[in-house]
């Protein structure tokens, strides 16, 4: 894992000097990411720079930018590529063998034999930048599910990029200004789906793409998607899976430095934490966890269960209040993005602490996307039935489930029954994105915001589950919780592998058949089968609740002053969303007449990032003028090079410094 940044210049009158000097800067701005060492390289076209956090080859010689003598071609990567010994083995039979001994020194050899389908043969979690100095072509790769982000810019004759935005545009690098239609996306699902960013000029490479700048100009390409809505439907053996997923914990566990795993409780975390014992029955490890004061959120004593019977240390996390308001500006300006997931700042700090022990932990993300873990998979299958009741009933039924009061505690049965009369008359996608909404369409006209035009285009004519799954792996989680995880975890420089999203993990769940991933009130019918060859009863069938936060006590109070001042700063006016109405759902809220933890946090994300903009970098206000979120009709969602190499161990702080506990 690493930071990597670039600029290449296509023109002679754009100045060399000024890009080193600009990935220069931009490496100091990643410096966080990559502890051990910086590197920049400079060509006669392009300058690229990397700094490393060492996983696998831990020597001087082995860090990056990575070149072929022969070609010039050079290649950055952040991320790892589990494949790398067959792909070594494939190589050296090819006349190419990999002279050093980390698993990114086969990009530049499998670039120069496939070309663009060298990405199709890696194996891994990377986001990686190419520069081909014989046909003057960048190219730029990020995985397939999204684990490592990768973003760019044109600017004239030349193209930036960076592996976060603060690294392109923090400290005035140049000019950007807002994206009024991906800020619209953000305040309905709290994350910027791909291509977005906030900022007009800048975009992010999709999950599973390859693009390709020249002088030509731009060619993107998807090398790769979860194809299960076409994907022919058969049960599969447990002997079948369990070798496939030991097989990715394995290959993801072959590294040269000490890991442990991220231990909630849950059947995810807990199934890759047995399954890493398993392979490892000797090996010391430690499980982290995150601990809550309030009881409904901590799940401390699962967690606690489980690692007992694992074997290993418990290592607990307490989250409180001033955490998470303190740690969310200073996350901010280091990555330079919003994210409205609450848990960002407590997986940063449970990050924080496992960082002081290891370089890497393995996490269970994907498993609820790839095998029908969350409640709105049910919520489908209901709603199907739901709408062909009476009117008068269907009526009767919303006017209970509305009365009923908020509940501060962790995903409660009446929050779900809100959220699922809230959306159950919508067409079938549409009322799966608005269940999954992190501010309401009445919520968002309330406070000015045209609401997006959520009704499915999907040409696909896949089964729902299939299809709902798709969206949620490709949007929810690439996009917000890959994107919390490695925000969070990369603060510290702490690896995070998530066995689930190997590539044969998620081409095994493709097949699968609905009523292996859902039946009836039952999620995860396979992957909790299976379960049961690694983990208790008790915790295979636990009900499922994910890391929440408390927030919504919280923002009644000892969140409630810095709510109040963040929302009424002025800073939400700018890009049209109104103060008095936004301070209407806090004082709502805070009476407990409604419950908007959700869009408030949303919110308040929203503004400290705009705090972050006015002050440290160089931007207009939105690409449409001073007008802001404008009630617009909604928009549907739809030779050799020469070149000097300058390197350094251990390099001094950035001015973005690391996360801090205070």
């Amino acid at each position: 894992m690493c930071g990597i940044c670039g600029n290449v210049v296509f023109s002679s009158s754009t100045s060399l000097e000024a890009a080193h000097l600009r990935v220069k800067a931009m490496l100091r701005s990643l410096s966080h990411r990559g502890p051990d060492a910086t590197c920049q390289l400079d060509t006669e076209s392009a300058v690229l720079g990397a700094t490393r956090l060492a996983i696998r080859g831990l020597t001087d010689q082995l860090n990056q930018p990575m070149v072929d003598a022969a070609s010039g071609v050079i290649a950055v990567c952040n991320g790892e590529i589990d494949n790398h010994r067959e792909l070594g083995r494939w190589l050296a039979e090819r006349g190419r063998p990999v002279q050093q001994e980390t698993d990114v020194a086969v990009i530049p050899g499998l670039y120069l034999e496939l070309g663009e389908a060298f990405a199709k043969r890696l194996v891994g979690a990377f986001a990686i930048a190419i520069w081909d100095s014989r046909s003057r072509r960048l190219t730029l790769v990020r995985d397939r599910a999204g684990e490592r982000p990768l973003f760019y810019a044109r600017n004239r004759d030349e193209i930036v990029f960076a592996t976060e935005i603060a690294a392109l545009v923090g400290h005035a690098r140049f000019r950007v200004t807002l994206d009024q239609e991906a800020l619209r996306k953000y305040l309905q699902f709290g994350i910027f789906p791909s291509p977005d960013t906030p900022f007009s000029e800048i975009r992010k490479v999709a999950p599973g793409e390859l693009i390709q700048f020249d002088m030509g100009g731009v060619c993107p390409k998807s090398y790769w998607r979860w194809q299960i809505t076409e994907t022919a439907k058969q049960h599969s053996s447990l002997d079948a899976f369990d070798q496939t997923f030991r097989s990715a914990v394995s290959r993801q566990t072959d590294v040269d430095v000490d890991f442990g795993v991220f231990l909630s409780g849950g059947i995810d975390s807990s199934l890759v934490s047995a399954v890493v014992r398993s392979l490892h029955p000797t090996r010391p490890l430690k499980a982290y966890t995150l601990r809550f004061e309030e009881e409904s959120f901590d799940e401390g004593r699962f967690a606690a269960a489980v690692a007992k019977q694992l074997r290993m240390e418990l290592v607990a996390v307490l989250v409180k209040p001033d955490d998470v308001r303190d740690g969310l500006k200073s996350l901010i300006r280091m990555v330079g993005e919003p994210l409205a997931d609450p848990a960002w700042i407590p997986t940063t700090l449970l990050a924080q602490r496992a960082a002081q022990d290891n370089k890497m932990a393995l996490v269970g993300e994907g498993a609820d996307e790839l095998f029908g873990g969350y409640p709105t998979y049910i919520g489908a299958w209901v709603a199907e039935r739901f709408i062909r009741l009476p009117g008068w009933l269907r009526s009767a039924i919303r006017l209970v489930v509305e009365s009923l009061p908020p509940s501060e505690k962790k995903v409660t049965i009446s929050f779900l029954l809100k959220h699922f009369v809230q959306g159950a008359g919508w067409e079938a996608m549409t009322r799966h994105r608005l269940w999954v909404s992190n501010i309401t369409p009445a919520l968002l006209r309330r406070l000015g915001v045209a609401p997006l035009d959520m009704e499915s285009d999907d040409a696909d004519d896949g089964d729902l589950l299939d299809r709902a799954q798709r969206w949620d792996l490709e949007a929810l989680l690439a996009e917000g919780l890959l994107t919390k995880a490695d925000r969070a975890s990369m603060s510290s420089a702490l690896e995070l592998r998530a066995p689930f999203l190997d590539e044969a993990v998620m081409e095994f769940a493709k097949s699968l058949p609905v009523e292996d991933r859902v039946r009836g009130f039952k999620t995860k019918v396979f992957l909790k089968r299976y379960a049961q060859r690694y983990l208790p009863h008790n915790i295979v069938n636990r009900r499922k609740r994910g890391l929440s936060v408390p927030i919504s006590s919280w923002l009644r109070g000892p969140l409630k002053e810095w709510a109040t001042a963040t929302l009424e700063n002025g800073h939400l006016e700018r890009v049209g969303i109104h103060t008095s109405a936004a301070m209407e759902l806090l004082s709502e809220h805070c009476q407990r007449k409604a419950d908007h933890a959700r869009a408030l946090w949303t919110l308040l994300v929203l503004g400290e990032w705009l705090d972050w903009v006015a002050t440290e970098t160089d931007c207009g206000l939105t690409d449409r003028g001073r007008t802001g979120f404008s009630m617009i009709p909604p928009r549907k969602l739809t030779g050799k090079a020469l070149f000097l190499s300058t390197c350094s161990r251990s390099p001094t702080a950035s001015a973005d410094q690391p996360f801090k506990r205070k």
